[in-house]
């Protein structure tokens, strides 16, 4: 029998886990797993758990920075030799992750996955030698990020309102990116760079992204107007924001961003300082994630 390990963060997307914790002790297969609950207390706590836990699966039970603590955690254990699967309960305000592979925010079909899904590999990225698994990026979103981590609030109404506060305000940066051996130099209200296809909530920014290619997705949007906004952002919810005529979409296993001032970066939805210099290397098939069967050929 293997056993499962459930990482669950108390407090990510401002919602009471109890009856996610019930569905699990409910519905996870006992016939092929057993299974322990263990809830995290302070920044980080989830990697240390998913590293150091005796377990075959391990799952994180949050929200993006929940998932990405795990996924280090995992990928930390795999570096000393000890292999553990992922697998996400997702419950957080953005869910990046989780949505590209096609896991559910309903709990009971997301603990269904574990019990029927398959086993995969995955691509996740450095940056500057951190890891992340979603995307990592600098400009107008990077401040929103940075912004939003210090609201006090959580939630898609909150990000809005940060967002709206901040565009009165922002100006574009001058950036020169490298991606593999090609060199663009441009300005940008936005740089993403994906191993999923969405920053979360299915906004899809860099839509043909793929955690198996062995390759990052980079979206670069170039300075847009306010009245632009509407236009972009139904093609960003319809997964055609690489249509746009303001995006420039490159792929690549190896990116260099250069700017000639600091600013805010992120990488998984968290701020983050990168200085002038940000480098992103991707590390193909690192990772084993539980997915839904019939995503097979479609992650």
């Amino acid at each position: 029998m293997k056993k499962a390990v459930f990482i669950v963060n108390p407090i990510s997307g401002g919602k009471s886990k109890e009856r996610i914790v019930r569905i699990i002790d409910e519905r996870l297969d006992g016939g092929q797993f057993s299974h322990e609950i263990i809830y995290t207390r302070y920044a980080g706590h989830g990697i240390e758990i998913a590293r150091d836990c005796d377990a075959d699966l391990v799952v994180a039970v949050g929200g993006d920075g929940t998932v990405s603590e795990v996924a280090r955690g995992l990928i930390a254990a795999s570096q000393a030799g000890n292999e553990k699967c992922f697998g996400i309960i997702p419950c957080g305000s953005g869910d990046g992750l989780a949505l590209h592979l096609g896991i559910s925010r309903n709990p009971k079909k997301a603990v269904d996955v574990l019990n029927h899904g398959i086993q995969a590999k995955m691509d996740y990225g450095t940056v500057n030698g951190k890891p992340f698994f979603c995307t990592t990026g600098v400009g107008f979103d990077a401040d929103v990020a940075q912004a939003f981590a210090s609201s006090g609030s959580r939630g898609l109404i909150t990000y809005i309102t940060t967002a709206l506060k901040l565009w009165k305000i922002f100006k574009p940066g001058h950036y020169i990116i490298q991606a593999d051996s090609r060199i663009v130099e441009s300005d940008a209200a936005i740089i993403t760079i994906g191993n999923v296809n969405q920053w979360g909530n299915q906004a899809r920014i860099t839509p043909e992204a793929s955690v198996c290619d062995g390759l990052m997705d980079l979206s670069i949007v170039r300075p847009f107007r306010t009245w632009n906004i509407p236009r972009l952002a139904i093609l960003l919810m319809t997964g055609k924001a690489n249509k746009a005529r303001e995006m420039l979409s490159l792929r690549a296993g190896s990116i260099r961003i250069s700017r000639k001032t600091d600013g805010a970066a992120h990488f998984d939805g968290d701020p983050a300082s990168l200085g002038l210099e940000i480098d992103i290397e991707t590390h193909a098939s690192a990772l084993d994630v539980m997915i839904p069967a019939d995503k097979k050929d479609r992650i």
